[in-house]
């Protein structure tokens, strides 16, 4: 069997899903993953992303790098167009509303996720695009 730390897009979230986070949510190089759970902006389905992400508070961050392509990912078009989503973490899942980093918040949190993933300072360098952190915050009860 493939490990976890080997998989990407919905290989990765089908695994981690499957056992709850305990094959999944350890990934490359010490990082941890999530899944984010969006409606399509386009289509109304439930769209699924396997994501880096850090606590924050009783937030989480996330990055909206796409490897830093122009064009930003569409998990985060998705989000963009509906902010009300579903995270899980390990078991738990809960629902959550998403948000763009201020101006003020962003250079901290910026920080943070280079911490545990450095290659974001490379994707940023690649693109014009300023590439978001986005931050989810729980929304009342589990879904």
């Amino acid at each position: 069997m493939t490990s976890a730390t080997d998989l990407h897009g919905d290989p990765h979230v089908e695994r981690y899903l499957e056992t709850n986070g305990e094959d999944g949510y350890h990934w490359r190089n010490g990082t941890t993953i999530l899944i984010l759970f969006t409606k399509g902006r386009k289509s109304g389905e439930q769209r699924s992303h396997a994501l880096i992400f850090r606590p924050h508070g009783d937030a989480y961050l996330v990055v909206a790098s796409k490897g830093g392509t122009d064009a930003p990912p569409a998990w985060f078009l998705n989000l963009q167009a509906d902010p009300d989503v579903e995270v899980q973490v390990k078991g738990e899942r809960f629902r959550a509303r998403a948000r763009v980093a201020t101006a003020e918040e962003k250079p901290a949190m910026w920080a943070s996720m280079v911490e545990v993933w450095p290659d974001y300072d490379e994707y940023q360098s690649k693109t014009s695009r300023e590439i978001p952190v986005v931050v989810l915050e729980r929304a009342g009860d589990t879904a």
